[in-house]
C-alpha cells in the first residue's frame, strides 16, 4: 500500500518535512566541512589521478565475487 500526501495527518507532515531538512543540512554541513580540508581535497585529486592512470581494483576481485 502506497502512502500519499492526504493520508498524512498534519503532525506526519509536518515531522516528515522537518526531519527532510535536519537530514539535508546535516549533509551539507558535513560535505562543507570535508571540502575546507586541504588533505581531503589532496586524497581526491590523488584518487582520481590513480584511477585515470588504472591503479584499481575492482569489488569483484578484492570480494572474489
Amino acid at each position: 500500500m502506497v502512502t500519499k500526501v492526504k493520508d498524512l495527518t498534519v503532525e506526519e507532515l509536518r515531522t516528515l518535512i522537518s526531519t527532510t531538512i535536519k537530514d539535508t543540512l546535516e549533509e551539507l554541513i558535513e560535505d562543507l566541512s570535508a571540502l575546507s580540508s586541504e588533505e581531503y581535497l589532496r586524497s581526491i585529486e590523488e584518487a582520481r589521478t590513480d584511477y585515470k592512470e588504472g591503479r584499481v581494483k575492482r569489488l569483484e576481485d578484492i570480494f572474489d565475487v
